[in-house]
């Protein structure tokens, strides 16, 4: 892959494997295309909760609204232009409030390839 330029309209939302809410990503980057990493886009509609013993190393970049980040009996809400790295094998609850969220994200390695 060379040098890319990603933009959001550019990824196609779609729900992750096993995820019934209204939480969406869009990979525009992924184990499709050679590297080491994966790179996309989220959305979390109002009232979402997530919760999840992540498998890989997340970073998520809020961009619209905020989401609430629960770990270890401790909650962090994070705003537009903040940044939170969960590690692997740690379990994280994300929630939404009244409105949707828009983050971006690198995970490593690929969150969704098949074990």
């Amino acid at each position: 892959m060379k040098v890319s330029k990603l933009r959001r309209e550019d990824a196609v939302m779609e729900r992750a494997p096993d995820q019934s809410g209204d939480i969406f990503n869009g990979d525009l980057v992924n184990d499709k295309d050679g590297g080491p990493i994966t790179i996309g886009f989220g959305r979390y509609e109002p009232h979402q909760r997530l919760e999840i013993t992540l498998k890989v190393h997340d970073v998520m970049i809020v961009q619209e609204g905020r989401l609430t980040v629960t770990f270890d009996d401790r909650t962090e809400e994070v705003v537009p232009g903040e940044i939170v790295y969960m590690p692997t094998g740690q379990t994280v609850v994300i929630q939404t409030g009244e409105e949707r969220a828009l983050t971006a994200y690198v995970t490593h390695p690929h969150w969704n390839t098949p074990e």
